[in-house]
C-alpha cells in the first residue's frame, strides 16, 4: 500500500475499537489481516471505494496485510473486463496487495472437499426440490419453513448424488446441495441454505472442470479462513448472514475469522445498486461504465476526481453501524478541496464573444505573467499572450445591466485578469440584433491590474487572446438524477433521470498553454470550475469534462445546518 493514502491521523470508529481490543488481548497474535472481496460482475463504484479505503487503510495503520480476492463463483455474470477494471481502480485509489491477489475459484477443490465433509457428518444433503419449491418450503419471516422430503436421505446416497452432480449428470435446476441446519430458525438464512447449484457454464479460470458452483455464502467465509483473515469486514446487509458464516466454520472445525458489519454508503442523487447501474449501461442511459455521470470509480476518474479526494471523502464520512444518507455535495466538496490545492489555473472562455481593443497596436503581442496556482508557490508562473483581439465570456457583458451587475457594460471599465483595464466603447450587432463584437479601449498604464491614478474597478474577468486561442469542446455535467433518492416516488427509477445532466459546448476558447494537455490532466478554469481532459481528446481537438463548479454547495449546507 502506498504512503499517499496516509495523509491524516486515523479516525476512531467501532471497528478500530474492536481491533484495538484484539491487539491488547493478543487475540490474533497481534495480526491484522483484511481483504477486499469484489464479485467481478460489474465495475466498482464509490460505495466500494469506502470499503476499499477501510480494508486497506486498517491493514496499513496496523502494519498488517490486505488481500484482493475475486469472489468468482458465478461464471454466467462474470467477465474479464470487470476483473481488469477492478484491479485498475484499486491501484488508482493508491492501494496495493503485493503478491496477495486471490480468486475464490482457487479454492474450488477445497470447498468441494469441505462440502463432502459436511455430507459425511450428516450436515448436508442433495435436494431435488425445484427452485420455486425451495422458496415455498423456506417459509416467511413470520412462519417457519418445512423440511424437504429429501432431507433425510442417507449419507451414502447424498455422497453418490453429490458426486454425480459434479460429474454433470444433472440439468441446471434439477438439484442442489443444501446444509442441514434448522428449517424453523428465526433467521431465514439458517433454513437449510443452498451450498452448490448445477451450472453448465464455462468459467474463465477453471474452464469446464466444474459444472457445480458454490454459492456466495459457502465460498465467502471459507475463503476468508483459507487466507488467514483476522477481521472479515462486510456491509450491514450481511449481519443476518453472520450466524451462517459462523456455523459453516464451526462445523468444519476450520480457522475462524471474525465477521464485522458496517453501514454501506448511500449517496443522494445517484444509485449504487449494481443491478441499477448495469441497467443504466445496457439501456444506454449513459455512454458506458466510465460515463462521468456514473458513480463508478472509473466514471469519477474520467470526470476528474482524484484518488486523494475519494480517500478524503471515505475518511470524512467515517464508519458506523447505522444506515444514513450522505450528500453528494460532500463528495464534490472533497474533490474541490483537493483540486484547489493541486490543479493548475488556466483561462478558458466557454461562451465566447470577441473584444477588439481599438487603441491597441495591430500585430502586437505581449506575454503577461500568470500564476499557476496561488495555493502552491512551487507551481510557479506561466506566460499568456495578450493582443488586440480577445475573447471574453458573454455572461461577463450586459448591454443594459441591472444595478448589481458590475462586469463589462457600455461605458464601463473592468480589469482583465493579469492584464489591463478595458472600457467598452461600442457594440457591433448582426442583422438579427445579436451582439457579435465589443469595441473597447485599454489603458496601457494599468498593466498588471492596477491604475497609477488610484481609480478602482469593481470586477475582474477572464479572457483569452483570439489569435492564439485553442478551440475546445467542454462537457458540463450535472447530477444524473433529479431526485435525491431516485425511484422513491416513481414506478421506475429511470424516470428520475435528469435530461439536462450533460450539456456539450463547442467552439469554446482556451489559452494556448493547454496545447500539451493530456487525458486525465486536471485544471481550474479561472472563475468557472475544475475540469479534466477527456480521453476523447486528440491532437488539435481538446475535450474537457467539468469535474465540479467553483461554488461549494456543501459549505452552504453546513452553514444552513
Amino acid at each position: 500500500m502506498t504512503d499517499s493514502s496516509a495523509t491524516t491521523a486515523p479516525r476512531s470508529n467501532f471497528i478500530r475499537d474492536i481491533i484495538d481490543e484484539d491487539m491488547r488481548t493478543g487475540k490474533w497474535d497481534g495480526r491484522v489481516h483484511t481483504r477486499f472481496p469484489p464479485e467481478p460482475n460489474g465495475y466498482l463504484h464509490i460505495g466500494h471505494a469506502k470499503s476499499i479505503c477501510l480494508n486497506f487503510g486498517l491493514a496499513r495503520d496496523y502494519q498488517g496485510k490486505c488481500n484482493l480476492r475475486f469472489d468468482d463463483t458465478n461464471p454466467i455474470k462474470e467477465e474479464q473486463q470487470y476483473i481488469d477494471a477492478i484491479i485498475e481502480d484499486v491501484r488508482w485509489l493508491g492501494f496495493d496487495w503485493g503478491d496477495r491477489l486471490f480468486y475464490a475459484s482457487d479454492y474450488f477443490d477445497q470447498l468441494y472437499a469441505w462440502a463432502v465433509q459436511l455430507i459425511k457428518a450428516g450436515k448436508a444433503y442433495v435436494d431435488h426440490l425445484s427452485p420455486d419449491e425451495i422458496r415455498e418450503y423456506r417459509g416467511t419471516l413470520t412462519e417457519p419453513g418445512k423440511n424437504s422430503p429429501y432431507r433425510d436421505r442417507s449419507i451414502e446416497e447424498n455422497l453418490d448424488l453429490f458426486e454425480r452432480m459434479k460429474s454433470g449428470e444433472f440439468a441446471e435446476g434439477e438439484c442442489v446441495l443444501r446444509a442441514k441446519i434448522d428449517m424453523a430458525s428465526g433467521n431465514i438464512n439458517m433454513r437449510d441454505p443452498v451450498l452448490y447449484r448445477v451450472l453448465h457454464a464455462h468459467h474463465p479460470r477453471t474452464g469446464d472442470k466444474w459444472c457445480i458452483y458454490p454459492m456466495y455464502d459457502w465460498a465467502h467465509g471459507q475463503s476468508d479462513s483459507i487466507e488467514g483473515i483476522t477481521h472479515s469486514i462486510c456491509t450491514l446487509e450481511f449481519e443476518d448472514h453472520r450466524p451462517l458464516y459462523d456455523w459453516f466454520l464451526d462445523n468444519l472445525g476450520a480457522y475462524h475469522p471474525q465477521q464485522i458489519e458496517f453501514a454501506r454508503l448511500n449517496l443522494t442523487n445517484t444509485v449504487l445498486s449494481k443491478r441499477r447501474l448495469i441497467r443504466l449501461v445496457t439501456e444506454k442511459h449513459v455512454s458506458g461504465w466510465d460515463d462521468p455521470r456514473m458513480p463508478t470509480i472509473s466514471g469519477l476518474r474520467r470526470r476528474g476526481y482524484t484518488p486523494q479526494a475519494i480517500r478524503d471523502f471515505a475518511d470524512v464520512i467515517g464508519v458506523s453501524k447505522s444506515n444514513s444518507m450522505v450528500e453528494m455535495a460532500l463528495l464534490e466538496h472533497c474533490a474541490r478541496q483537493d483540486l484547489n490545492r493541486h490543479a493548475l489555473r488556466v483561462m478558458a472562455v466557454l461562451n465566447p464573444i470577441k473584444v477588439v481593443l481599438e487603441n491597441y497596436p495591430e500585430g502586437q503581442v505581449e506575454e503577461l505573467e500568470a500564476v499557476n496556482n496561488p495555493e502552491d508557490p512551487d507551481a510557479g508562473t506561466r506566460t499568456v499572450p495578450f493582443a488586440r483581439e480577445l475573447y471574453i465570456d458573454r455572461d461577463d457583458f450586459m448591454e443594459d445591466p441591472p444595478k448589481k451587475f458590475f462586469r463589462l457594460a457600455p461605458g464601463r471599465e473592468v480589469r482583465l485578469r493579469y492584464g489591463y483595464f478595458i472600457k467598452c466603447e461600442s457594440i457591433v450587432k448582426d442583422d438579427a440584433g445579436n451582439i457579435v463584437e465589443l469595441r473597447c479601449t485599454y489603458d496601457p498604464a494599468t498593466r498588471g491590474g492596477n491604475a497609477p491614478d488610484g481609480r478602482k474597478v469593481k470586477a475582474t474577468i477572464h479572457w483569452v487572446a483570439a489569435q492564439s486561442a485553442l478551440d475546445a469542446e467542454v462537457r458540463l455535467y450535472e447530477h444524473l438524477f433529479n431526485s435525491r433518492t431516485p425511484g422513491e416516488n416513481t414506478e421506475d427509477f429511470v424516470n428520475d433521470i435528469n435530461p439536462d445532466s450533460l450539456q456539450t459546448l463547442t467552439g469554446c476558447k482556451v489559452e494556448p498553454s493547454l496545447a500539451s494537455a493530456k487525458p486525465g490532466d486536471r485544471f481550474q478554469f479561472e472563475r468557472v470550475g475544475y475540469f479534466c481532459v477527456d480521453p476523447d481528446s486528440s491532437d488539435g481537438s481538446l475535450v474537457f469534462n467539468r469535474t465540479v463548479s467553483l461554488r461549494d454547495d456543501w459549505a452552504r449546507i453546513q452553514k444552513r445546518s
